[in-house]
């Protein structure tokens, strides 16, 4: 799943060596951390949150398959 989502965020930012993802298990689900270079988090979270609404279904759907439940957000 890290990779998953490794490969959407780097597709999407300018500095692809400064994203880190981190994977935690909390509650019963999954939580993955995305960190990226300040000026790319724009990129990340797109207009209105499309693009990591878009990330988050992706990811959802690809857990989905090895029945597992993922949340899947961005810190500072």
């Amino acid at each position: 799943m890290i990779e998953l989502i490794r490969y959407i965020v780097s597709s999407l930012v300018e500095e692809s060596t400064k994203v880190k993802i981190e994977e935690k298990e909390e509650s019963g689900r999954f939580v993955y951390y995305i960190k990226v270079d300040e000026k790319d988090r724009g990129k990340i979270i797109g207009k209105e949150g499309k693009t990591i609404k878009a990330i988050r279904s992706l990811a959802s759907a690809a857990a989905t398959k090895v029945d597992r439940k993922t949340v899947v957000k961005i810190v500072d």
